[in-house]
Parts: structure tokens; sequence; C-alpha cells
């Protein structure tokens, strides 16, 4: 079962000149909000923009009312899209390749992109303010779930820097292991096991507050630019609903320019609703992290040219044998009006 993380619930406060006597009700009534169920594939601040534009109100400017469901995993969110349990899912587009490579005729396409880098951090058992990925050699490193993109793009890291990985594979340099849990990596790392873990915001520095870890790499920051994370949604659902994923496309771009401007205790305070066991000090250190890295996009648009490095990152980890065509999984429209017409 999808846990439900929160439903956003808005009613425009409009004035009404010479109707003071109306009540709530009536106001909420002629002010009703487009309802759209959004799958995250997981809640992480590494999405702040789209807080933002929930708590700034953006998408209730647009008539929309958020309501958020957590999948914990690309393959669940994509399984509530194609059910029908969400409207709009956000993930990583490599979930949309594979649906269209198996052939799926009402298959997902991605029409606005959130994030531009991968959001994860390197964390040593041990300081080390020189590091370098040779460091690695002999090493065991917690990497994540197979076939998703942050042990994917962890590896092209790895591959780049000349390394020979593997999973318990005695001629391998560095010991990537998959086996266990996303969710439960960084308790695992904790309690003793591997040498190094990845980990999202703000999993990294809160291991490092406890004297757990060392975040010594960011992965976003050595991998380059890929779309790690965008917004997709079925061919039937587009088709019948253009108007909404228009005007939930220009809430997110109002979302993604607010960020680009505000201080990071503001993109915080943003946050903090949906964050609610985390302090404000970690939540602006987060968003620091996060800017510094360059991980938010700040337009909706997603280019071939980045679909492409995720492709060669999937290629890279032998999980992509056919690239489909950019204009099959991929619009813009959407994401290019919103921009144009701000």
């Amino acid at each position: 079962m999808l846990k439900k993380i929160v439903t956003i619930i808005s009613s425009l406060a409009i004035g009404l000149v010479g109707f003071t006597g109306c009540n709530q009700q009536d106001k909420t009534e002629a002010k009703k909000l487009d309802k759209i169920t959004i799958a995250e594939v997981a809640h992480s601040v590494f999405y702040a923009p789209q807080y933002a534009a929930i708590t700034k109100g953006f998408f209730e400017e647009e008539g929309i009312e958020i309501d958020l469901i957590n999948t914990q995993g690309a393959d669940k969110t994509m399984a509530a899209l194609i059910s029908g349990e969400a409207d709009i899912g956000l993930m990583g587009p490599e979930a949309s390749i594979y649906v269209y490579n198996q052939g799926s005729k009402d298959y997902a396409i991605n029409f606005a992109q959130l994030t531009q880098r991968d959001g994860s951090f390197l964390v040593s058992r041990e300081k080390n303010d020189d590091f370098s990925y040779e460091d690695l050699k002999g090493s065991e490193v917690l990497g994540g779930r197979k076939g998703g993109v942050p042990l994917m793009t962890f590896e092209y890291v790895l591959k780049n820097a000349g390394l020979n990985i593997g999973e318990d594979d005695p001629s391998a340099e560095v010991n990537v292991r998959t086996d266990v849990q996303f969710g439960v990596m960084a308790g695992a790392f904790a309690a003793g096991e591997a040498d190094y873990t990845t980990a999202f915001e703000p999993t990294a520095s809160q291991l490092e507050k406890e004297g757990a870890g060392y975040i010594v790499a960011s992965i976003g920051a050595d991998s380059g630019e890929i779309p790690f994370t965008a917004y997709s949604a079925t061919k039937s659902f587009m088709s019948e609903n253009e108007d909404l994923v228009q005007r939930f496309t220009n809430a997110l771009y109002k979302g993604q320019q607010w960020i680009q401007t505000a201080s990071d205790e503001e993109v915080a305070k943003a946050m903090q609703p949906f964050f609610t066991d985390n302090s404000l000090e970690d939540l602006i250190i987060v968003a620091q992290k996060y800017r510094e890295i360059d991980a938010w996009c700040s337009d909706p648009i997603l280019s071939e040219e980045s679909l492409n490095n995720l492709m060669k990152v999937m290629e890279t980890a032998g999980e992509l044998d056919e690239r489909p065509p950019y204009s099959e999984i991929v619009t813009t429209e959407f994401a290019e009006n919103a921009v144009n017409n701000k």
C-alpha cells in the first residue's frame, strides 16, 4: 500500500466586494480546485522546488490542489501511474524508458524536469579532506538498488575514474553492494556495514552530525548533468487533461524560478511543512548543499542532450539495450509554454 504523505487542501481567500455576508463554504465552492495526485519516488528534500511551489501557493494560483503519495521506488511509482492510482509520477525518466521498450501502448511521457543532477553524496567512515576515488580501491560501498539511477550514476563515476567495480567479485577493485535496501542503507552503515555508503540529504549530513561518517564527494557534481527526476503522465491522461497538465507545469516553473532567487533560509522554510522531523537549521544546510552542486533546474524543459546523457549512464551500467526516440517519451510543449508565457 502506498504511503500517504500529505494532502494539501487549499481554498483561495477571495475578497468579494459587496458580498461580505458570504461564508467560507460559499467561497470554497466558488473556487473549487482541480485535484492532482502525484506519486513521488521518494519523499525527499531534493525536490525542494516542488514543495516550494505548494507552500508558496503557486499550484493554488493555477487552480490546483496537490495530493502527494510516497511510492518508495521508481517501479512502484510507474505502477501507480499506469494503474491510475496517481495522475502524475515524479521519478527518474529511466522508468519511462523501460516501459516504452516493453511495448506498452499507454506508456508514460516525461513533460517537466525537476532536478538535473544526482542528489546523492558519498559518505566515508573515516574523515578524508583530500579524497580521491582512487581511495576506494579495496573498499566496500553500499551503492543502492540495482537498476536504479543513483546506483548507475555512482558506478558511472567510478568507471570514469578508471576503477574496476563489482559485487562480490574477487577481481573487482571496489565492491559495490546492492543487497541493502535504499531506505535502510544509512542505518546499516551507521551500524558498521561497509566502508562507504551513498546517501541523499538530509541523511548524509545527519550521519556527519552523529559522527557516524563524513561526506567526501558529491556524486552529482562528479557525474555531470542528467535528468535525475522528472514528471511524467500516461499518454491517455495527458491527451485528456492538456489544460490541467499545462497549469501544473506553470506552477512548477514558478517554484523553480522562486528557488533561484530565494535565500537558503527561505527555501528551508518553504520545505519545512513537509519535513517536520528536520530542524530549520538542518534544512538550511541541505538547501545550501544542493544549490552548490546546481541540482535544481531553473526551468522544466527536458532537453534531448540531457536525456542522451542519462541513457549513456544506463548503457554503461548494462541496463539499456535500445534507446527509445526522444520525441516518443518526452514532450517539451507544456514546459516551453510555461517559460514563454510567464
